[in-house]
């Protein structure tokens, strides 16, 4: 959320960001101590400008090569397949022009066409990473090269997730080329729609986030990162719509794999749903005097351990199948850049408690970061875990978008943790994650992205805002109908902290507000102090997403949660069904076949409290 997210409808009525000039950084040299230096300072520049030059051709190659393409396909005409394939998605001149202009397309069946366009989306992003990263010597303002790093881990993030689906479709019944000529084998693999949908998702969100990174900036560089990227938000979308249709599905957003189950089986389980193993169940519930750690983090030092997060990271294995635990003991850890990254899988985080291991930062927006690079920490390999710690941006409410925990980790659970912050406190930014038992603090839009997320039996502080602000709980960016994600609030307490409960009546505090077009948002059976204004939720700019969002409430209760006065927008629900609201619990929204149940901490998978 690094655009300018206040506007007309903005709580505090200004903007959130410092309005300090970003100015490129620049390194003063003096003349070459010895003619050694001079001449490798010579052949770098040498190197430099060659790569330069190469890249430069290499894109007017492309280009040239695309413009020659776009001229043969004047001339073009769709098949069936491809015409009936392209009026299912959300940009169908886009669609057809595209499938035209890959290997095997107008030989190919609508079944076929699906796999087609997930290969040619991820040749597109690919050439789009290879186009951008030649441009890295380039970057010097500080913001800028904050959006440019982000844009690069955003799309090889994404490339991993088409890849992915691609390999989940993968079986021995149809050939077809892919764009390097050679032949690979496809077809729909029983128990894949729901990662597919997942990891599509998450894509398209990616794109989104790179692109938001460079709003408020100028210069050739921004110029260059939007024409490298032209189009991928669009082509992502249009593959998430193919595959989505390609069920024959009624898809409404909510994933399509649950159009098929039974709503009301299932209502109580005291594990998690299917998520891990056996193992980790247990991991969540020892105490920690009985967890064997692979990693011991202590300020202190001592025998066998580390002294920094960063190094007990840089220590854990890649790609690793088993669960590798990093215990952090007691004390407060502040080390910038933080991050497990995507290669760094199946890391789990212990700590000695909340308040006792705290991870804490202080960078914000308003010191010339994007959002994505604030958090104190950040995590997007898959089944990350973190238990017992609490994670922190003291930055504090003036400095604007402030991130404590970004989690992009799929099958994520965060338990039994404190997220403390201002404003953007906790960054859900996408895949599948489940938090449960935390305490969440902040002030403008705190929870906030694009997961499939649930929330259970935490409890969620709106904390005292700047002077004229406004507190909005929730703001969901789910851009596109056939995303499987949102933000579900099952079982928690909406409380206001110690702060704003001495003043709350003189400040308005908001369940939430649509940052994008079909934001959605759902609390159920939680309950809500007196602080929640009678009208629940808040416009982002007049009558924007009024229409086309889903906020839903299902039997809440306490003083907040009285629905005589909420919004009357065509989007808002008082959900009465019992059907509709499972299919915002942690079985229907988030767990599919397998990932929950086996990570021990007790879970409702249905409505039961």
């Amino acid at each position: 959320m690094d655009f300018d997210r206040l506007g007309p409808s903005d709580p505090g009525g200004s903007s959130r960001r410092s309005t300090a000039p970003l100015t490129p950084s620049t390194t003063s040299n003096s003349s070459p101590k010895s003619n050694k230096k001079l001449i490798m300072l010579s052949i770098l520049a040498a190197v430099l400008i060659i790569a330069s030059a190469i890249s430069a051709a290499l894109i007017t190659v492309v280009r040239s090569r695309a413009s020659s393409n776009n001229s043969n396909l004047l001339h073009s005409k769709p098949t069936q397949a491809i015409s009936r394939t392209c009026s299912k998605t959300r940009y169908p001149s886009l669609c057809i022009n595209s499938l035209l202009d890959f290997p095997g397309s107008t030989s190919a069946s609508e079944q076929e066409l699906v796999h087609i366009s997930f290969n040619m989306t991820h040749r597109h992003i690919s050439k789009a990473l290879f186009a951008s990263s030649g441009l890295s010597y380039t970057v010097a303002n500080p913001r800028v090269r904050a959006a440019y790093e982000d844009c690069l881990e955003l799309m090889d993030e994404s490339m991993d997730a088409i890849r992915s689906s691609m390999d989940s479709l993968m079986t021995t019944s149809s050939t077809l080329s892919n764009d390097d000529g050679e032949s690979r084998q496809f077809s729909n693999v029983a128990g894949s729609t729901e990662d597919v949908m997942t990891w599509l998702s998450a894509a398209l969100t990616n794109q989104d986030t790179c692109l938001e990174g460079f709003e408020d900036t100028s210069g050739t560089v921004k110029d260059q990162m939007v024409g490298n990227l032209k189009d991928l938000s669009e082509l992502v979308s249009n593959s998430l719509a193919i595959f989505s249709a390609s069920g024959d599905n009624d898809f409404t957003g909510v994933p399509i794999q649950n159009k098929r189950r039974l709503m009301g089986m299932s209502d109580i389980s005291r594990e998690f749903p299917k998520w891990l193993e056996k193992r980790d169940r247990r991991l969540l519930s020892l105490p920690v005097s009985e967890i064997q750690a692979d990693i011991i983090v202590s300020k202190s030092g001592g025998n066998g351990t580390v002294k920094t997060i960063t190094e007990a990271i840089k220590k854990a294995p890649e790609h690793s199948r088993r669960r590798f635990i990093i215990y952090v003991r007691a004390g407060r850890y502040e080390e910038n850049n933080l991050k497990v990254g995507k290669k760094k899988t199946n890391i789990m985080f212990i700590g000695d408690g909340r308040g006792k291991t705290v991870i804490t930062g202080k960078r914000s927006v308003g010191d010339g970061m994007t959002t994505f690079h604030t958090a104190s920490f950040a995590a997007s390999g898959p089944g990350f875990m973190a238990r017992d710690i609490t994670f922190e941006n003291y930055a504090g409410p003036e400095k604007h978008q402030a991130v404590a925990l970004r989690v992009g980790s799929d099958h994520a659970v965060v338990y039994r943790c404190n997220i403390v912050g201002y404003q953007d406190a906790c960054y859900v930014h996408s895949n599948r994650q489940f938090f449960r038992e935390c305490n969440i603090y902040g002030t403008v839009d705190f929870i906030f992205g694009n997961a499939a997320v649930v929330f259970q039996k935490c409890n969620i502080y709106a904390r005292k805002p700047m002077a004229q602000q406004k507190n909005t709980i929730t703001a969901q960016n789910r851009k596109d109908p056939n995303q499987n994600t949102g933000i579900s609030i099952h079982d928690c307490r909406i409380l206001p902290a110690p702060d704003l409960a001495s003043s709350k009546g003189s400040i308005e505090t908001y369940l939430g507000r649509p940052w994008k077009m079909y934001s959605r948002t759902v609390y159920m059976l939680s309950y809500m102090g007196d602080h929640v204004h009678p009208h629940g939720w808040l416009e982002w700019n007049g009558d924007f997403a009024l229409k086309t969002l889903y906020y839903g409430e299902y039997m809440n209760f306490g003083p907040g949660a009285a629905i005589g006065q909420r919004v009357k927008w065509p989007g808002y629900r008082v959900i009465t069904s019992t059907l509709e609201a499972n299919r915002y619990t942690v079985a229907q929204f988030i767990s599919g076949s397998s990932w929950l149940p086996s990570t021990g901490v007790a879970f409702l998978a249905g409505l039961s409290t």
